[in-house]
């Protein structure tokens, strides 16, 4: 199985095809440590008074950003029967959002049946506009009243003890580390697993002395904090974030299916059907949204960098290039990949979002075509031609490209940012509504239950050659000081909220640990007015406790024994004196440890 992963500091993805990983089989909870239940030992509620004090009282954060937020507070909803309610009009709505076309007006007129009939006028049909002002209006209520009551329960409290987990310092011994899967600018990449949950990742491992001597800090920096910014099933995940002694480490999402370069020009005749096509630009422009709704501007999109998972969706991967661009601002770099460069990025004018509409329109080309927009398939041309040929020449359409294909090409690789579809006020909804895309259900795919038109083998090594992975050379005359400490402070956060969160409930922790007392009550380790129990000692902790009472029991006993010696001595001489040391020997407390 090939492991792909991202790589930091604008260097490229790695990956090695003599790793076999495995990411799943027997079951979700295969992978645990034996000491697991310890691991996600919650601490008693009373240890979470600083948290409570100081967690922002947010219901969006708090009740539907986080994923483990979201549940208990579901969980809250359910013992209040008109709050029930109100969560399954929410869930009634979610579903009339992914529901095949056909079937969406028969759902909608079933929740205006069952939810909404004494509320709105006989005969009024079901719509998106209606449905987005009740669900604004569902928010609006429960965040009043009811979310101040949720921050009086013990699902609160309970909320407030896996925030603590969660916050728990990472380090190297939070992971298992398996065998390395390539290297990048600053280090090695290797699989890795936690192990608390079994959950398999990627490790970026960033060499502290290397980094400092490519002078890397700012860009590992901007790539770390940028990932840890976006939540989106279409970009590589950050995780966790932590250090060694000798490298700064990044736990990435690993995928399983390899990249879009080796699937387009090594799986048979260069280029894919339009379903396949249609179904990455898609997703592939959901990623984008995602980016562009945090102000990201991407500026690498190339097959490279496009990976698949285990079940044939994709990522975004290598955000090394990747920039935030400030409100109001436009920026100016010449950087990217030969051949996917947008021309005002070769001219170095000022831009905003536009290089990455630029992008995909280079991908959508060169996955239907098999080929480059503006480069053949390994010809040699220099790169002043390559550049010479973006910013002057018209691209090619072939037999290959169907109307709509062609037309959402041009469309995209217009050479006028300004005029370059994308790059209006609509931004991503603009290429959404292209006629290219009248088969994508938008909304099922950005829920993850759009079926793949090709799911990887697993038994398959999607990747051409086995990389040659090699020591890195040793790094002389590279000193670390305080000021290095201060950088990877920045950087070592641990765990990032909402990866985390959603590991814990995908690899069935949360369902196992997230239990209370009988009949909805408190348990112990929510009880503010029952004591936490006494910290475990490990068994080593037991061993040595045990050795010690018996040395010193076994002290005592001779300091008594040579004692009564002498009261005898004593006795035997002066009466009075063995009275007084009896007084000063007391076996009965010596026995007291």
């Amino acid at each position: 199985m090939t492991a792909r992963v991202t790589d930091c500091g604008g260097s490229p993805s790695l990956t090695h095809p003599s790793c076999c990983v495995s990411t799943g089989g027997g079951g979700k909870r295969k992978g645990r440590s034996k000491k697991w239940r310890e691991i996600l030992r919650f601490p008693h509620i009373s240890q979470c008074v600083e948290l409570r004090s100081s967690i922002e009282r947010d219901y969006s954060s708090l009740c539907v950003k986080q994923p483990i937020g979201r549940e208990l507070f579901r969980m809250y909803c359910e013992t209040k029967p008109k709050l029930k309610n109100c969560v399954r009009l929410l869930d009634a709505m979610d579903q009339y959002e992914v529901m095949p076309d056909e079937k969406r007006r028969s759902h909608g007129e079933e929740i205006v049946c069952r939810f909404l009939t004494t509320q709105v006028p006989r005969g009024l049909s079901p719509c998106k506009e209606i449905f987005s002002e009740c669900r604004k209006a569902l928010h609006d209520y429960l965040s009043g009243t009811p979310f101040m009551d949720f921050q009086d329960s013990m699902y609160f409290d309970r909320f407030l003890q896996w925030k603590m987990l969660e916050r728990q310092p990472i380090t190297k011994e939070t992971f298992r580390q398996y065998r390395v899967l390539g290297k990048g600018g600053f280090g090695e990449v290797c699989a890795c697993q936690v192990r608390a949950t079994g959950k398999m990742y990627a490790c970026k491992k960033l060499e502290k002395k290397r980094i400092k001597k490519r002078k890397g800090e700012a860009m590992a920096l901007n790539e770390k904090q940028i990932l840890e910014q976006v939540n989106s099933r279409f970009v590589v995940s950050l995780a966790y974030a932590y250090e060694t002694k000798d490298a700064l480490c990044l736990v990435l999402t690993i995928m399983n299916g390899g990249d879009l370069k080796f699937h387009i020009y090594n799986m048979g005749t260069p280029g894919f059907e339009k379903e396949r096509v249609q179904f990455y630009a898609a997703e592939i422009c959901c990623g984008l949204e995602h980016l562009h709704r945090e102000s990201i501007v991407y500026r690498d999109l190339k097959p490279e960098n496009i990976l698949l998972d285990d079940n044939g969706h994709i990522r975004i991967s290598d955000l090394g290039l990747a920039i935030k661009v400030p409100e109001g601002e436009l920026i100016r770099g010449r950087v990217g990949t030969v051949g996917y460069m947008a021309p005002e990025v070769i001219s170095n004018e000022k831009y905003a979002m536009s290089p990455d509409w630029w992008g995909l329109g280079c991908l959508i080309y060169e996955m239907t075509a098999g080929r480059s927009p503006f480069r053949a398939r390994k010809e040699r041309v220099k790169r002043e031609e390559v550049e010479h040929r973006v910013m002057e020449e018209q691209e090619e359409y072939g037999s290959r490209f169907a109307e709509d294909a062609e037309a959402i090409c041009r469309l995209l690789l217009t050479k006028d940012p300004k005029q370059r579809l994308g790059c209006q006020s609509d931004g991503a909804a603009e290429v959404k509504a292209q006629p290219f895309f009248k088969n994508i259900n938008f909304k099922r795919l950005e829920a993850g239950i759009e079926e793949p038109p090709f799911v990887p083998d697993p038994r398959a090594v999607y990747c051409k050659d086995v990389l040659d992975i090699e020591q890195f050379s040793t790094v002389k005359g590279v000193n670390l000081d305080q000021t290095d400490n201060d950088f990877y402070a920045k950087f070592s956060t641990g765990s990032v909220s909402i990866p985390w969160q959603n590991e814990m409930i995908e690899t069935e922790c949360f369902k196992d640990l997230n239990v209370f007392g009988p009949n909805g009550s408190r348990p112990p380790d929510l009880d503010w007015d029952q004591p936490p129990e006494p910290p475990r000692r490990s068994f080593l902790d037991r061993i040595l406790r045990r050795n010690v009472r018996s040395l010193v029991l076994d002290l005592c006993t001779l300091l008594i024994f040579q004692a009564s010696s002498i009261t005898s001595h004593i006795f035997t001489q002066n009466r009075p004196g063995f009275i007084g040391l009896t007084r000063l020997v007391k076996p009965a407390s010596v026995f007291q440890y």
